[in-house]
């Protein structure tokens, strides 16, 4: 019994993983005609919903702009474990480093630590009767996410980010 899940659940965890990286190229490829997006340009944004409408894809600008967020186990960056940067899809903004990446279970992509301190803002969010915190970018205000106190040491945080908020680059 258990060969006949194996060879069932095989084909299946290929076309995630296809899937998946058609979603990433798709959204890589929204993205390219963002006029907002850089990795050198640290300047804070002020850009109108309805010209973020225009340049980000509707499910990007569902979660960053509406404050949404995508399914566990749906969303790109999962279970990515190669060696790079995240940045804000929305404008380019450099948030996390591979290294504070975990595997937290939970079916989004989670880290300890952000990039750097000017990288994420905070603010309080009493949604859906709970109290936490929420992730955004610094520059450009998108909602990344959220931020728990049951991640793992040094920090004890876990930043439950949306991977449709993410862009991977790898390492070279």
């Amino acid at each position: 019994m258990k060969n006949k899940t194996i060879i069932f659940l095989l084909p299946l965890a290929v076309v995630m993983l296809f899937a998946a990286s058609i979603v990433s190229h798709a959204q890589q490829q929204d993205e390219k005609e963002n006029p907002y997006y850089s990795h050198k340009d640290k300047s804070k944004l002020t850009v109108s919903d309805k010209q973020w409408k225009k340049v980000l894809s509707p499910k990007v600008y569902e979660i960053m702009r509406e404050k949404g967020t995508e399914s566990p186990n749906t969303g790109p960056y999962v279970h990515n474990d190669k060696k790079g940067i995240y940045y804000c899809t929305a404008c380019g903004n450099a948030l996390f480093s591979s290294t504070t990446k975990f595997d937290s279970h939970t079916g989004w992509p989670s880290f300890y630590k952000a990039l750097n301190d000017g990288s994420i803002a905070k603010e309080k969010d009493s949604s859906y009767g709970m109290d936490r915190d929420e992730v955004l970018c610094a520059r450009c205000g998108g909602h990344l996410g959220h931020v728990f106190d049951d991640g793992p040491p040094p920090t004890h945080l876990r930043y439950c980010m949306n991977g449709y908020a993410l862009m991977f680059e790898e390492s070279k």
